[in-house]
């Protein structure tokens, strides 16, 4: 579990660098996604923009996976 979150995230930790996730829908088994993006140092505000910007544009966060019932 630890190398998959490191693929992932490990390089901006180490170096710095602030991150963001953005939900952004759902996979084929319904698991969330999310948009990482990955700013300048010490540019979180701009960040915080680019999140906005996209959640007024989508309503992805507003959003719940569909839940199949296995009992029917």
């Amino acid at each position: 579990m630890l190398s998959a979150i490191m693929q992932f995230t490990g390089i901006p930790s180490l170096a710095g660098l602030p991150a963001l996730s953005i939900p952004c829908g759902f996979d084929d088994n319904e698991l969330p996604i999310g948009m990482q993006n990955i700013g300048k140092p010490f540019e979180e505000a701009t960040l915080f923009r680019v999140g906005q910007a996209f959640q007024e544009t989508t309503n992805f966060h507003e959003q719940s996976p569909i839940i199949k019932s296995s009992l029917v």
